[in-house]
């Protein structure tokens, strides 16, 4: 026996420090979506910028694009170093109970990387071009390391069949170049979708007003859906129709076709002519958008009466949704839905946000109200996919017995999480993934085969500001909760910045979206930064500022908590901006991304120092003290337009910031900050709104 302890303990020695090797080396190559199973045993020959070959065995076709593989030749050698791509069905045993079915999951791929050779074998192209964006991970970090790529076997598939993100251009366009970067980004995440919401950023040629001047011709939507279609992500239209129609119906043109006539939110879903523009709309996006298999109509938010028809809201939204369904499908389409009105019409809606509620209470409730959707099931169109969204609570009982429901019923069901809402600036919490990776996992669970990520444009952060949560919807849609939340913000850390910055101290995103929350009301009132319009005097909304108070006391009290988290917000500002200037000098990798923020922290920093500087105003005991603070607020004016100009000069490098010429303002019906001026004041209201009562309070103090 004590023989037998002595031939073992080397082994176990070996197998210790071999899983000790490997663990080392997946940390210093972090892969996202993180596959089903990665081993790596110690390094290889290949280094990724002396790879020359690659084949392609087994009789296949190149599943990538050929820029990918740069100065790479084909080759039919297999003595060289090189890429193998192959469809080799043998080579993982299922009957042993592990390894990819590849007849059950065409996206699934083997990455095998031997001392000479890279291997990606999987049944379908899509599996092989995710082989390779894993690949492109490995290569990246091998790269950063100075090393040769580890020799490893990986074998991965997704939980979720369709991973869609939300493009939502309502109110701005970036430059067409983001989007093709953009869509590389989706690629190598394995992103397999996108939900294009264009309203008028899609040049129709058959309603040709609808347009706006700087929309995207048909040909330029379908030279992107190319360039997205060879990198297996499909780009489907949503083309709202029967209320978010102000883009629309804001027309002259198009008053006739109002469901109120003072309102240009909805259209009548009784009038022919409806139809008839509708339909055109969705004609030319199937026609630039010609890979999706998917026609979003949304119909969610939305209030109708027919004008006067004397039907009920739901007869009238189903009135529209069959006919919207019927073109869908005779263009060989799916067509997706917001599945909310009907639900909201029986009384169910509230119940899907509130997570305090237990299942038998959401029972009880749909026991009395759900006659009110069985009454109308058979207008249900059963061609259609019901989206279900949530973006605050999709755990709770009540969006789970929705979905249930649909599926109850033979319908089809799908999710939609958010990756940014009503957000100021930049997502917050933690760029909501918890709820990202809640929807993911209710989705798996019940066995749904897509989610969309939402990326609402309505208070419109700036797009690079949306890619943590991007990156957490790659991950959870393919992999499910495979790492923790921390290890997941370590992930993208790793793989948007580099290895250098994957340590907690530069994660600043989060501090940095609570300055944001309290920057949003920073030097208002209330919560008002989207409401100037309902003022007469638009500076009634800004704080009363201390020079006319004759108790100075007393303005520092009525403002202490404003002050209190000003300084608070100024130390998350201050110590987001620290951290954003080390990660710039080391960074490999979006550097672009870390000035976004910075622009962020800058505007943020501007209220509180404000806020600051009028409390050493208010606590200045002596004329001298008084003086100094009044001519450092005497320079804020000048300040500002400086700290603006950066701004815009920063979010200007990939977005256009200014609405062209001509271009008509809606009526604005929910409030969206980023639909109130033609040009970038939208982003500044307060800010301008507080220096204008600024200047003027100064101006009398003379």
């Amino acid at each position: 026996m004590k023989k037998s302890l002595i031939l073992l303990f080397p082994l176990s020695l070996m197998l210790f420090a071999s899983c000790q090797t490997s663990k080392e080396t997946r940390d210093a190559y972090n892969i996202l979506p993180k596959p089903d199973i990665s081993e790596f045993s110690g390094p290889s020959n290949l280094y990724p910028d002396e790879i020359a070959y690659y084949r392609l065995a087994d009789g296949i076709k190149l599943p990538i694009p050929k820029e990918y593989l740069k100065n790479m030749e084909e080759t039919e050698k297999v003595s060289v170093p090189q890429i193998v791509f192959r469809d080799d069905k043998s080579i993982l045993p299922v009957e042993e109970g592990f390894g990819l079915d590849f007849e059950t999951d065409p996206e699934g791929y083997v990455l095998d990387i031997t001392r000479n050779t890279i291997s990606i074998n999987a049944d379908k192209k899509a599996g092989r071009f995710y082989g390779f964006m894993t690949l492109l991970q490995l290569m990246e970090d091998a790269r950063e390391r100075g090393e040769p790529l580890p020799m490893c076997h990986i074998e991965d598939t997704p939980e979720l069949s369709y991973r869609a993100i939300h493009l939502d251009m309502k109110h701005h366009m970036e430059k067409t170049e983001f989007y093709y970067e953009l869509i590389d980004k989706l690629a190598l995440y394995k992103v397999n979708a996108i939900i294009a919401e264009v309203e008028d950023k899609l040049a129709y040629e058959r309603q040709p007003l609808v347009g706006a001047a700087d929309a995207l011709s048909i040909e330029e939507w379908k030279n992107l859906s190319d360039y997205a279609d060879e990198r297996y992500i499909e780009i489907s239209p949503l083309v709202q129709g029967l209320g978010h129609a102000s883009f629309i119906l804001k027309h002259d043109n198009y008053k006739y076709l109002r469901d109120d006539p003072d309102s240009d939110w909805a259209f009548n879903p009784l009038l022919p002519e409806t139809y008839e523009v509708q339909f055109d709309l969705y004609l030319d996006a199937l026609e630039a958008m010609p890979h999706g298999k998917y026609l979003h109509v949304g119909g969610d938010e939305v209030h109708t009466t027919g004008r006067g028809s004397g039907l009920s809201e739901l007869e009238l939204q189903l009135t529209w949704l069959n006919k919207v369904c019927q073109f869908a499908e005779e263009h060989d389409r799916i067509p997706i839905f917001w599945d909310d009105m009907p639900i909201r019409y029986a009384g169910l809606y509230r119940p899907m946000f509130n997570p305090s509620l237990s299942r038998n209470e959401v029972n009880r409730m749909w026991r009395e109200n759900e006659h009110k959707l069985l009454e109308n099931l058979d207008m249900f169109p059963e061609n259609c996919i019901y989206m279900r969204w949530n973006y605050s609570h999709p755990e709770a009982e009540g969006n789970i017995k929705a979905m249930e429901w649909f599926i109850e019923q033979d319908l089809s069901v799908m999710g939609a999480t958010a990756g940014q809402t009503r957000w100021k600036l930049m997502p917050q919490n933690e760029s909501n993934m918890d709820n990202i990776r809640s929807f993911a996992s209710t989705s798996i669970e019940k066995g749904i085969e897509g989610l969309l990520l939402t990326l609402w444009d309505d208070d419109s952060p700036h797009f690079e500001l949306y890619m943590r949560g991007i990156l957490a919807f790659a991950e959870y849609s393919w992999s499910g909760e495979a790492r923790s939340k921390e290890e997941l913000k370590a992930a993208y850390r790793h793989r948007e910045y580099g290895q250098a910055l994957v340590a907690e101290e530069f994660g600043f995103v989060d501090d940095l979206e609570k300055a944001v929350e309290w920057w949003n009301a920073a030097l208002l009132k209330s919560n008002s930064r989207n409401f100037f319009r309902d003022f007469e005097d638009p500076t009634e909304a800004v704080i009363d500022l201390p020079f006319s108070w004759e108790n100075k006391d007393e303005w520092i009290s009525e403002h202490s908590l404003k002050l209190q988290n000003a300084a608070l917000s100024m130390r998350y500002c201050n110590k987001a901006i620290a951290a954003i200037d080390t990660m710039k000098t080391l960074a490999v990798r979006n550097q672009y991304r870390l000035e976004v923020y910075e622009q962020v922290a800058n505007l943020v920093r501007f209220s509180g120092q404000a806020m600051l500087d009028l409390q050493a105003y208010a606590i200045a005991t002596g004329g001298r003290e008084r003086d100094e603070a009044l001519a450092r607020l005497k320079l804020y004016p000048d300040e500002f337009l400086e700290l603006r100009a950066r701004f815009e000069e920063v979010y200007g490098r990939t977005r256009i910031l200014h609405k062209p010429e001509g271009f008509k303002l809606d009526q604005d019906h929910h409030y969206h900050m980023a639909n109130q001026s033609v040009n970038f004041d939208w982003q500044f209201w307060a800010e301008i709104y507080f220096l204008e009562k600024l200047t003027a309070e100064l101006s009398n103090l003379n």
